[in-house]
Protein backbone atom coordinates (compact mmCIF):
# COMPACT_ATOMS: atom_id res chain seq x y z
CA UNK A 1 0.00 0.00 0.00
CA UNK A 2 1.73 3.10 -1.28
CA UNK A 3 1.61 6.34 2.32
CA UNK A 4 0.96 8.76 -1.15
CA UNK A 5 -2.66 10.31 -1.02
CA UNK A 6 -5.14 9.19 -3.67
CA UNK A 7 -6.30 13.21 -3.33
CA UNK A 8 -4.17 15.50 -2.86
CA UNK A 9 -6.74 18.47 -2.54
CA UNK A 10 -5.51 21.56 -4.26
CA UNK A 11 -3.20 20.10 -6.37
CA UNK A 12 -2.82 22.90 -9.06
CA UNK A 13 -1.83 25.35 -6.03
CA UNK A 14 0.66 23.21 -4.57
CA UNK A 15 2.53 22.36 -7.59
CA UNK A 16 2.23 26.44 -8.34
CA UNK A 17 3.45 27.17 -4.48
CA UNK A 18 6.46 24.28 -5.18
CA UNK A 19 7.29 25.72 -8.17
CA UNK A 20 7.89 29.43 -7.05
CA UNK A 21 10.10 28.23 -4.45
CA UNK A 22 12.26 26.51 -6.94
CA UNK A 23 12.45 29.41 -9.19
CA UNK A 24 12.89 31.72 -6.18
CA UNK A 25 16.68 29.20 -5.23
CA UNK A 26 17.26 27.94 -8.59
CA UNK A 27 15.55 30.54 -11.07
CA UNK A 28 12.94 28.68 -14.17
CA UNK A 29 15.78 26.42 -15.55
CA UNK A 30 15.60 24.50 -12.12
CA UNK A 31 12.23 23.66 -12.83
CA UNK A 32 10.64 20.42 -13.53
CA UNK A 33 7.20 18.85 -13.53
CA UNK A 34 8.37 15.26 -12.30
CA UNK A 35 10.91 16.57 -9.01
CA UNK A 36 7.26 19.38 -8.71
CA UNK A 37 5.21 15.86 -8.69
CA UNK A 38 7.88 14.49 -6.01
CA UNK A 39 7.29 17.43 -3.74
CA UNK A 40 3.69 17.13 -3.96
CA UNK A 41 3.36 13.72 -3.25
CA UNK A 42 1.82 12.92 -6.10
CA UNK A 43 2.33 10.83 -9.49
CA UNK A 44 5.06 12.51 -12.29
CA UNK A 45 1.74 12.85 -14.66
CA UNK A 46 -0.77 14.39 -11.98
CA UNK A 47 1.03 17.95 -13.22
CA UNK A 48 0.29 17.47 -16.87
CA UNK A 49 -3.49 17.54 -16.28
CA UNK A 50 -3.07 21.12 -14.73
CA UNK A 51 -0.58 22.57 -16.55
CA UNK A 52 0.11 20.72 -19.45
CA UNK A 53 4.26 21.10 -19.84
CA UNK A 54 6.65 23.15 -18.14
CA UNK A 55 5.82 26.15 -20.98
CA UNK A 56 2.11 25.52 -19.47
CA UNK A 57 3.13 25.82 -15.45
CA UNK A 58 5.39 28.94 -16.40
CA UNK A 59 2.80 30.51 -18.30
CA UNK A 60 -0.06 30.01 -15.44
CA UNK A 61 2.84 31.74 -13.13
CA UNK A 62 3.03 34.60 -15.50
CA UNK A 63 -0.32 34.95 -15.24
CA UNK A 64 -1.16 35.02 -11.70
CA UNK A 65 2.12 37.64 -11.39
CA UNK A 66 0.73 39.76 -13.49
CA UNK A 67 -2.69 39.39 -11.83
CA UNK A 68 -0.72 40.58 -8.58
CA UNK A 69 0.63 43.18 -10.30
CA UNK A 70 -2.13 44.75 -11.38
CA UNK A 71 -3.61 44.18 -7.84
CA UNK A 72 -0.50 46.04 -6.35
CA UNK A 73 -0.69 48.91 -9.12
CA UNK A 74 -4.36 49.66 -8.62
CA UNK A 75 -4.37 51.68 -5.75
CA UNK A 76 -0.98 53.97 -7.04
CA UNK A 77 -2.05 57.64 -5.67
CA UNK A 78 0.77 58.98 -8.29
CA UNK A 79 4.00 57.55 -10.57
CA UNK A 80 6.19 57.56 -7.46
CA UNK A 81 3.43 55.38 -5.78
CA UNK A 82 3.37 53.17 -8.95
CA UNK A 83 6.72 52.57 -8.57
CA UNK A 84 7.13 52.01 -5.36
CA UNK A 85 4.41 49.08 -5.55
CA UNK A 86 5.72 47.71 -8.76
CA UNK A 87 9.48 47.28 -6.84
CA UNK A 88 7.58 46.10 -3.53
CA UNK A 89 5.67 43.88 -5.84
CA UNK A 90 9.04 42.43 -7.22
CA UNK A 91 10.29 42.09 -3.91
CA UNK A 92 7.48 40.31 -2.62
CA UNK A 93 7.19 38.15 -5.86
CA UNK A 94 10.43 37.57 -7.20
CA UNK A 95 9.93 34.51 -8.81
CA UNK A 96 6.49 35.31 -10.48
CA UNK A 97 8.87 38.73 -11.49
CA UNK A 98 11.71 36.05 -13.18
CA UNK A 99 9.27 34.22 -15.01
CA UNK A 100 7.15 37.46 -16.50
CA UNK A 101 8.73 39.32 -18.18
CA UNK A 102 10.75 36.16 -20.07
CA UNK A 103 8.77 35.67 -22.88
CA UNK A 104 10.57 32.94 -24.08
CA UNK A 105 9.27 30.59 -21.27
CA UNK A 106 5.76 31.45 -22.19
CA UNK A 107 3.05 31.00 -24.67
CA UNK A 108 2.10 34.17 -25.61
CA UNK A 109 -1.33 33.21 -26.68
CA UNK A 110 -2.41 32.01 -23.08
CA UNK A 111 -5.80 34.42 -22.27
CA UNK A 112 -5.53 33.67 -19.15
CA UNK A 113 -1.84 35.19 -19.19
CA UNK A 114 -3.34 38.03 -21.86
CA UNK A 115 -5.79 39.08 -19.67
CA UNK A 116 -3.55 39.34 -16.91
CA UNK A 117 -0.93 41.55 -19.00
CA UNK A 118 -3.71 44.09 -19.90
CA UNK A 119 -4.92 44.23 -16.58
CA UNK A 120 -1.22 45.24 -14.95
CA UNK A 121 -1.01 47.05 -18.14
CA UNK A 122 -4.18 49.20 -17.58
CA UNK A 123 -3.10 49.66 -14.13
CA UNK A 124 0.07 51.29 -14.90
CA UNK A 125 -1.47 53.51 -17.43
CA UNK A 126 -4.41 54.96 -15.04
CA UNK A 127 -1.57 55.60 -12.60
CA UNK A 128 0.22 57.65 -15.16
CA UNK A 129 -3.52 59.45 -15.67
CA UNK A 130 -3.83 60.34 -11.85
CA UNK A 131 -0.57 62.60 -12.59
CA UNK A 132 -0.81 63.45 -16.22
CA UNK A 133 -4.27 63.78 -17.12
CA UNK A 134 -5.54 63.70 -20.96
CA UNK A 135 -5.17 67.07 -22.57
CA UNK A 136 -1.82 68.12 -20.97
CA UNK A 137 0.40 67.62 -23.29
CA UNK A 138 2.19 64.10 -21.93
CA UNK A 139 2.01 61.57 -24.11
CA UNK A 140 0.77 58.81 -22.19
CA UNK A 141 2.73 55.83 -24.32
CA UNK A 142 6.65 57.40 -23.44
CA UNK A 143 5.33 58.26 -19.77
CA UNK A 144 4.18 54.72 -19.65
CA UNK A 145 7.66 53.77 -21.27
CA UNK A 146 9.55 55.80 -18.72
CA UNK A 147 7.73 54.77 -15.96
CA UNK A 148 7.83 51.10 -16.22
CA UNK A 149 11.14 51.25 -17.08
CA UNK A 150 13.00 53.05 -14.17
CA UNK A 151 10.70 50.86 -11.85
CA UNK A 152 11.37 47.52 -13.71
CA UNK A 153 15.55 48.64 -14.28
CA UNK A 154 15.42 49.54 -10.30
CA UNK A 155 13.25 45.99 -9.53
CA UNK A 156 15.66 44.08 -11.52
CA UNK A 157 19.12 46.18 -9.99
CA UNK A 158 17.87 45.35 -6.64
CA UNK A 159 16.39 42.04 -7.16
CA UNK A 160 20.34 41.09 -8.34
CA UNK A 161 21.97 42.50 -5.45
CA UNK A 162 23.25 45.24 -7.84
CA UNK A 163 22.30 47.62 -5.96
CA UNK A 164 23.76 46.99 -2.04
CA UNK A 165 26.97 48.81 -2.62
CA UNK A 166 24.96 52.15 -3.75
CA UNK A 167 22.32 51.76 -1.49
CA UNK A 168 24.03 51.52 1.56
CA UNK A 169 20.62 51.42 4.63
CA UNK A 170 19.12 53.28 2.54
CA UNK A 171 15.68 51.93 2.01
CA UNK A 172 14.79 51.05 -1.42
CA UNK A 173 11.93 52.28 -1.71
CA UNK A 174 12.77 56.14 -0.21
CA UNK A 175 15.23 55.75 -2.81
CA UNK A 176 12.87 54.83 -5.49
CA UNK A 177 10.86 57.35 -4.53
CA UNK A 178 12.81 60.28 -5.19
CA UNK A 179 14.36 59.16 -8.43
CA UNK A 180 10.94 60.21 -10.95
CA UNK A 181 11.09 63.24 -9.39
CA UNK A 182 14.41 63.63 -11.66
CA UNK A 183 12.70 62.65 -14.51
CA UNK A 184 9.19 63.97 -14.08
CA UNK A 185 9.30 66.97 -11.81
CA UNK A 186 5.68 68.03 -11.78
CA UNK A 187 5.35 64.42 -10.42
Amino acid sequence: MSDRPYHHGDLRRAILAAALDVIATDGPSGLSLRDLARRAGVSHAAPAHHFRDRTGLLTAIAAEGHGLLATALAEATDLRDAGVRYVRFAREHPAHFQVMFSPELLRADDLELTTARALSATALTDAIAITAPAGDGTDTRLARIAVWSLAHGFATLLLGHNLDGLLGDEDPEEVLRALPMMLFPSA
